[in-house]
């Protein structure tokens, strides 16, 4: 097998191994959360109901429906039984909705939302970042102070700015939800321009900030290159500038290009609270929700899903870094 294989093996071990652990926390840590769901939802169906064995008749129904009346080793090899299948159970809150079709109708616009924002903002922070550094001067002084002035504004707070001044005050854009309520999901020109409209001011809170972000991080990266001893070579020798920038440019690409992968990876994670500013109907409104209610199969659906998403990123992240950087080969090698 070639050292890139046994790369390959060896991240594939551990990246497995960190699954299995995130597949246990996945189901232990909502179940460590204070409270008792049962409760909770027969409280609210039998508000008004003096009969308490009605009550208890009712509340024991839903525990043996729920599986939660089992001990809790039993719990977790159904749990990961039904995973195998890939059953997450049925939310506790939705009663008796499977946790996959919440996540399936939920995750379109979770995407919908983020993956523009990450790719808009990643790529102009990125472009103004390279600019301020190899043009400098009055670029330099606008780009530079403007990117950490926005990057230092949390996105929550942006947004909720954003939702003050620009719906609720000038009532450009709506207040809440993924469309009008009012209307039917279907593919008419009306239904996209109200998701549209609904799509864009937590879209703009999501992408300044990141652009803020990036800008910065390229801009220190470029500025670390551009004075590298192999740039000051290269200088010596007469190659042309244009050549040695494509090599900064290579160079100071590489963390980004990783901060884009794990953008991309947590961005299921990352819209939690933009989506409860917002009422946007994503995963994070969803796993909010969820908390609130102690919907465990829901809440470890979420999790499970962004662990996923996280390890699923990493690990191409790592793939790509060994056969794209000559140092992380190199080193692999020494290590064989």
């Amino acid at each position: 097998m070639s050292v890139y294989g046994k790369y390959i093996v060896k991240k594939f071990f551990w990246y497995f191994l960190t699954l299995v652990i995130a597949v246990t926390l996945n189901f232990l840590l909502p179940r460590m959360i204070e409270g008792n769901p049962v409760s909770m939802i027969v409280s609210e169906m039998t508000q008004g109901m003096t009969d308490s064995d009605t009550i208890k008749r009712v509340y024991e129904t839903f525990l043996v429906e729920f599986g939660i009346d089992k001990p809790l080793w039993e719990q977790f090899f159904i749990y990961l039984k039904n995973l195998a299948t890939g059953n997450l159970g049925t939310s506790f809150g939705l009663y008796p909705k499977p946790v996959t079709e919440i996540l399936a109708s939920a995750v379109p616009w979770t995407i919908g939302l983020q993956l523009p924002a990450i790719l808009v903002g990643w790529l102009i922070g990125n472009v103004l970042g390279a600019v301020a550094a190899y043009r400098k001067g009055v670029f330099d002084k606008v780009i530079f102070p403007v990117a950490l002035f926005v990057n230092s504004i949390p996105f929550f707070t942006l947004a909720i700015i954003m939702l003050y001044v620009f719906a609720l005050s000038l009532n450009w854009f709506p207040l809440h939800g993924g469309y009008d309520y009012q209307m039917v999901p279907s593919l008419s020109f009306e239904f996209f321009a109200s998701v549209l409209r609904h799509h864009t001011l937590p879209f703009l809170s999501i992408v300044l900030v990141t652009i803020g972000g990036q800008a910065i991080g390229m801009r220190e990266m470029s500025i670390y290159e551009l004075n590298s001893d192999y740039v000051l070579y290269s200088k010596l020798l007469g190659i042309r500038d244009s050549k040695i920038a494509r090599y900064v440019f290579r160079n100071a690409m590489l963390p980004q290009i990783t901060g884009l992968a794990l953008s991309i990876g947590t961005m299921v994670g990352g819209s939690l609270i933009c989506e409860i500013v917002f009422s946007y109907p994503g995963i994070g409104t969803w796993m909010f929700t969820a908390i609130r209610q102690l919907d465990y199969p829901l809440i470890s659906g979420c999790t499970l899903l962004i662990a996923l998403a996280v390890l699923l990123a990493n690990f191409t992240i790592d793939l790509i870094y060994g056969w794209i950087d000559p140092r992380i080969k190199a080193a692999q090698m020494e290590d064989q």
